[in-house]
């Protein structure tokens, strides 16, 4: 196999995680962390590019890697035009949308900018690897109920496809060969049936439908939320934050840390127990009606993201679903990992890579 090694960037609010691969190895790894002072200077996100790119090679330069051995760079994709999955240069057409902020305003979408601003440099190429806007849902799946609105794609693309390539790695088949229910548990949770390497149902995981989660609602009763919506005790934001931010566990419960609310239901705290396990029984009938899309053929139930560390949270899903096929756990969300896999299967022509088409 011939040798690469890829700078990985992945901006956060107030932090960039890097690392260094070789090949898929991690060599180097860092999260480089800016005070809430720093960040208040610049009026945009996109103000940020060159106070974080001089960070990103102060910190290379501190830790002696050679940028001239680089084969690539990859940054994490932010919110961009619906497109599928996969691994795509940025280009011109991606550089515009992610700084105008063409769906949207967050740290994320810098990381394709960074990318390309080192890149480019170097006379290497840039990328970015299944966003959140990765959109390969059927046309039954966008139906809502109403022409007025349309169901939309917003999920952990990166995460979930990057666990389904693993477990169908695993049992010795590909990710385009295989039927799976990938759920990742985090501050937000989304179910995704992956039918043939295509995500081609999934609820969406920032403000839309789906089981509540930490910080959450996910779906609703409509009608008591258009109550809610007109009683005029509330302003438009105020609606959004039950929503998102203050929905799920921290609405019941004032905390979106699954952990305290396990410590609560051990010390006999019946309603930390009726919501805890409330949540997984949402989750339970989501992958439910997931496994209905793929007519009860399904390869694996895959549980991934931070939640799926908890062991007892964990069971109580299995507990639900296994009937249906063998559930396989992989915690966390390895982020840099995933988006340096995607850049080596463009670099070694084992996937080829996507351009993106802009306005």
């Amino acid at each position: 196999m011939h040798e690469y090694r890829m700078l990985i960037i992945n901006p956060g609010s107030t932090s960039t995680k890097i690392g260094v691969f070789h090949n898929d190895k991690p060599i180097f790894d860092r999260t480089i962390r800016y005070d809430s002072q720093q960040m208040n200077q610049f009026e945009t996100i996109y103000a940020q590019y060159e106070f974080r790119k001089n960070s990103i090679l102060e910190a290379l330069d501190e830790e002696g890697i050679n940028l001239s051995k680089l084969s690539a760079v990859c940054g994490r994709g932010g919110l961009l035009r619906p497109i599928e999955g996969g691994t795509y240069e940025v280009n011109q057409a991606m550089l515009k949308d992610l700084k105008d902020g063409y769906a949207g305003h967050h740290a994320s979408n810098l990381g394709g900018i960074l990318a390309f601003e080192i890149a480019s440099g170097l006379n290497i190429p840039a990328y970015i690897v299944d966003p959140v806007v990765v959109d390969e849902l059927s046309d039954i799946a966008r139906i809502s109920g109403t022409p007025f609105m349309e169901r939309k794609s917003i999920f952990h693309a990166l995460n979930q496809k990057s666990v389904a390539r693993k477990v169908a790695k695993e049992m010795n088949s590909t990710y385009e060969q295989m039927n799976v229910i990938v759920t990742h548990m985090g501050g937000g949770i989304t179910v995704g049936v992956h039918q043939r390497g295509k995500v081609i149902d999934v609820n969406n995981g920032l403000h839309g439908d789906g089981p509540f989660s930490p910080e959450r609602a996910g779906g609703v009763p409509v009608g008591e939320l258009v109550r809610l919506c007109f009683s005029g005790q509330y302003y438009r934001e105020e609606i959004m934050k039950m929503l998102v931010g203050k929905g799920g566990l921290v609405g019941y419960l004032g905390t979106s840390d699954v952990q305290k609310v396990e410590a609560l239901v051990k010390n006999g705290n019946e309603k930390a127990k009726l919501i805890y396990e409330a949540m997984a029984y949402q989750i339970s009938k989501e992958i439910g009606a997931a496994s209905t899309v793929l007519h009860g053929k399904v390869d694996a139930i895959i549980l991934t993201g931070g939640i799926a560390y908890s062991k007892a949270f964990v069971e109580l899903i299995i507990n639900h679903v296994k009937w249906i096929a063998d559930v396989i756990v992989y915690p966390g969300e390895n982020e840099l990992q995933a988006l340096a896999e995607g850049a080596l299967r463009v670099l070694t022509g084992e996937e080829e890579v996507k351009e993106y088409k802009g306005a």
